[in-house]
């Protein structure tokens, strides 16, 4: 998988990922690096480090405090953090239903990314 643009970001680089996302535990990634993680098979992915989004019209959700942009993909669905610098990206594979029932467990690792001052509104 290809590591985000800040990927060497001191957050990203020691986040706290989840050990399990829809009762699927961490697998292994390649590279092998503390900004990204993945779950179960087929993988649920998410990578911290990218640009933080700008103004958007996409759907945009708040889970537990934490504002998420969400897209829907061919074969699933992915959730961007909102209003956080730098972002977390989750890509879920249809198989795990819509993104946002798994951003639960990522509420402790996207709430440690410093707040840029935007928001879902």
């Amino acid at each position: 998988m290809a590591l985000a643009p800040a990927a060497g970001a001191p957050v990203c680089a020691t986040a706290k990922w989840p050990t399990t996302v829809a009762r699927q535990a961490r697998a292994a990634t390649d590279p092998d690096a503390g900004s990204v993680a993945a779950w179960g098979d087929p993988a649920v992915i998410a990578r911290c480090g990218l640009d933080p989004l700008g103004p958007t019209t996409d759907d945009c959700v708040s889970v537990d405090g934490v504002d998420w942009v969400v897209r829907t993909l061919s074969d699933g669905s992915v959730a961007t953090t909102y209003g956080r610098d730098p972002a977390i990206e989750v890509l879920a594979p249809a198989a795990y239903g819509p993104v946002p029932l798994l951003l639960p467990a990522f509420t402790a690792v996207a709430s440690s990314l410093p707040e840029n001052g935007r928001a879902c509104s």
